[in-house]
């Protein structure tokens, strides 16, 4: 305890606020329309709140805290996508023992050490290339939306070009505070009213059917391991920390599987939102980073204990001011990943082709663009290579 107040930042605790912010800002709607989909009263919808900020929040801190690095952990985004498209084809408790069953799936798997195998044999290039692709939409999405918000666009841009120049530091979290002052000045919104009371646990019975099984929670278990656990631990790695594959994806998996019966649909290593909390924006020395993973971790829980007060009130901002925070928070992520995927120039056609794929949003089987561009990319690699060797 005494390393962690020593090593505490206000910037490490913004980068982690931040971090939080992208990964529910994004899919907190379509967690209430999967709940609903199956057939979730308001109080198991809550439950489903409370069990994913406890489970997330609680498995992110602890791994932070233990290892020294960011662990930022997230729910599926890609996960509940495919339990709304299976509306109809099961009710609210075969989908719980579904999200039970794939949660003992990827504890088995992380902690078997299967997965750090598999990983061992992708190259950085190819999964800097592949991060820098998810994350390009959110870098021209600030851009893109000068059209219909220009003055409050070009205010963010300005607030954090010229924090970036005179506190680096603090640039972000001079950027989060005067962004958010500014609001009222080009976005017509006012704060909804804050009603602080607890959120109460529901317990779901889990009933298995081979059907759940094979067409919820298999396939829930493929896209959490290549949407998320996959360029989770990638990008980790592109900033230099040597992650530990098995107890990470274990854990989670773990985590994921205890809170199941209340709502938790899955527990993840985070991708897009981790790149927040392990900049160097977080912290000039790498090693005093894992507070933004820490810090992450508390804001989770607190959503968790405070779902429906929190997550009212965080959406209350307009979607612009997320949009525009989550792009500026991730400039220097998707610079610090184009400029490793394409520094090594015999595999520079490769990470060109995973790169351009991933950023393209496709998705077949209810998989996404990520894990396609990655094979792509091995496939030309490994076909350029066999050219090479075979050349005369």
């Amino acid at each position: 305890m005494q390393r962690v107040i020593q090593d505490f930042s206000i910037p490490a605790v913004f980068a982690g606020f931040i971090t939080f912010l992208i990964g529910i800002s994004v899919s907190a709607i379509l967690v209430i329309q999967g709940a609903q989909s199956l057939g979730a009263n308001t109080a198991q919808i809550s439950s489903w709140f409370w069990a994913l900020g406890l489970a997330i929040g609680l498995s992110g801190l602890i791994l932070s805290w233990k290892y020294k690095y960011p662990v930022a952990t997230a729910w599926s985004t890609p996960g509940i996508a495919l339990i709304i498209a299976s509306t109809g084809h099961y009710d609210l408790y075969e989908a719980i023992g579904a999200f039970l069953v794939c949660g003992v799936a990827i504890a088995l798997v992380g902690f078997s050490g299967i997965f750090q195998k598999l990983l061992a044999h992708i190259p950085q290039s190819l999964t800097c290339a592949m991060l820098a692709g998810i994350l390009l939409k959110f870098g021209i999405q600030i851009f893109s939306s000068l059209e219909t918000h220009l003055g409050f666009i070009l205010s963010m841009l300005i607030i954090y070009l010229v924090s970036k120049r005179l506190f680096p530091r603090y640039s972000i979290v001079l950027t989060v505070i005067l962004g958010a002052a500014i609001c009222p000045l080009f976005i017509d919104f006012k704060l909804q009213a804050i009603s602080w009371s607890l959120t109460q646990p529901i317990w779901m019975q889990p009933s298995f059917s081979w059907s759940a099984i094979l067409g919820l929670a298999l396939p829930l278990f493929v896209i959490n391991m290549t949407s998320q656990n996959l360029p989770g631990i990638a990008m980790i790695k592109s900033y230099g920390y040597h992650p530990h594959v098995n107890q990470l994806v274990g854990w989670t998996g773990v985590a994921h599987m205890i809170s199941a019966p209340f709502g938790c649909f899955s527990v993840n290593l985070a991708a897009i939102s981790a790149a927040v909390s392990l900049d160097d924006q977080v912290h000039p020395d790498p090693s005093k980073r894992y507070i933004a993973g820490i810090s992450c971790g508390i804001f989770y829980i607190l959503m968790g204990l405070f779902a429906a007060t929190l997550v009212s009130l965080l959406m209350s901002f307009p979607q612009i001011f997320i949009v525009a925070l989550a792009g500026i928070a991730l400039f220097a992520t998707i610079s610090h990943n184009i400029a490793i995927a394409f520094s090594n120039v015999e595999e520079r056609e490769a990470a060109l082709l995973t790169f351009l794929c991933s950023a393209s949003g496709i998705q077949f089987w209810g998989i996404g663009s990520a894990f396609w561009g990655l094979i792509l990319g091995i496939f030309v690699l490994i076909l350029f290579k066999f050219k090479l060797k075979n050349k005369p």
